[in-house]
């Protein structure tokens, strides 16, 4: 595949995502904001760097000044290795994120979780007890969607068998909605 080829590629990845989606995540976000929900982002390899990114992106990349008040909670449980390695070591892989919302999530928060096959146990199992407790979830899928984009309350699917493209597709897509947030929180985009 050559460049001009692979830049079709994507944008027809790109166009191949329902906008409904995509305004779905920024509302779900928007209504975070605007409670004071905390919003827990996770993923596992390449959707664990784009859950990190994501959370740094809620939290920083929203304000304007140093001083701004009313920010965007959101934190990656992705980024704390020695949590992950020991709930991994004495309690298993399959729990990491599950057990992390136990101590931190409460009823009204958000979940984001991002798999591109949308069967990771461990996404599957803090979903399913976020959905349980109170929390909004968001799934952000590829493939076929898998368990995840069966049980998310929310919905923003890339509908591509290439897992490659499909975490750069949510990677463009987060950052759309970042920039559609700031104009909701400030009036305007501005460009970074």
């Amino acid at each position: 595949m050559n460049y001009a080829s692979y830049l079709t590629y994507v944008t027809q990845a790109l166009q191949s995502v329902k906008p409904q989606e995509v305004q779905g995540t920024i509302d779900l976000l928007w209504r975070a904001y605007q409670k004071g929900s905390t919003v827990f982002v996770i993923g596992n390899g390449g959707s664990a760097a784009t859950a990190s990114h994501l959370a740094q992106d809620l939290a920083k990349g929203t304000r304007r000044t140093l001083s701004q008040k009313k920010r965007i909670r959101a934190l990656a449980l992705t980024d704390s290795v020695p949590c992950l390695t020991a709930y991994g070591n004495d309690d298993g892989y399959a729990v990491v994120f599950e057990q992390q919302l136990r101590n931190h999530a409460r009823p009204g928060d958000v979940l984001i979780a991002i798999s591109g096959s949308g069967n990771s146990p461990n996404i599957i199992k803090a979903l399913t007890w976020a959905k349980r407790n109170g929390l909004a979830t968001l799934g952000l899928t590829g493939f076929g969607g898998g368990k995840l984009r069966r049980l998310a309350q929310h919905k923003l699917h890339v509908p591509l068998n290439d897992m490659c493209t499909a975490e750069s597709v949510h990677s463009v897509l987060l950052h759309y909605i970042v920039l559609a947030l700031v104009e909701r929180i400030h009036g305007k985009v501005v460009w970074h």
